[in-house]
């Protein structure tokens, strides 16, 4: 049965935040809400949580994972930015953007895509993310809220845990979007738009 947390969306509880960041250090696999919608959460090097997620959401070997990020220089310790890239993003984040690029060896390599050796990584604006990001002290390793067969990630705290109490550790409810990032794949000489989501595409057309 997973541990229900409701955290106050502009000032969060700071003992449930450590409580919640407890769980994900112990090897446990939460759903928290983000700028965009609800993720699955964990920490970089739990593989068991990885496979779980594969198993939930019924994912192959090509899917990109997403390395969720404090800010945009411990975002620059996984993926390698030119200059033309730095920009790119530095006018973009935080907000509801997920980046495909090349990661540099701090990614563990199962999480790399396996041709191109690209992660996903994005900073969120959403103030219990922070919150539980500062708290971690490194990434959380994410994967959008989204269930097989189902066109809408899911969006309520208490659902989540409805459907899904048994293959969770814990849910964080609170305050989220109700689209999922827009993807932008900036490995390539121009980008490439792969999701269209609540991030505005434009810029990178």
């Amino acid at each position: 049965m997973a541990r229900y947390y409701d955290v106050h969306p502009d000032n969060p509880q700071a003992r449930s935040i450590r409580q919640i960041v407890e769980v994900v250090r112990d090897g446990g696999l939460i759903a928290y809400p983000t700028d965009s919608c609800f993720a699955f959460g964990w920490q970089l090097g739990n593989r068991a949580a990885l496979e779980r997620v594969r198993d939930i959401r019924r994912l192959d070997d090509h899917h990109h994972f997403t390395l969720v990020c404090r800010d945009f220089a411990q975002l620059g310790q996984f993926v390698q930015i030119s200059n033309a890239v730095f920009r790119l993003v530095k006018a973009t984040i935080p907000g509801s953007y997920t980046f495909i690029l090349p990661a540099t060896r701090e990614v563990p390599r199962r999480l790399l895509h396996p041709k191109k050796r690209t992660v996903g990584v994005r900073v969120p604006q959403h103030t219990v993310v922070q919150a539980l990001l500062a708290e971690l002290g490194e990434p959380l390793l994410s994967s959008t809220l989204l269930l097989p067969g189902e066109d809408e990630p899911m969006t309520q705290g208490w659902e989540i845990k409805d459907r899904l109490d048994d293959l969770l550790d814990a849910v964080v409810e609170g305050d989220c979007g109700t689209e999922p990032t827009t993807v932008v794949d900036l490995s390539q000489p121009e980008p490439v738009i792969l999701r269209r989501g609540a991030g505005d595409p434009s810029r990178f057309e």
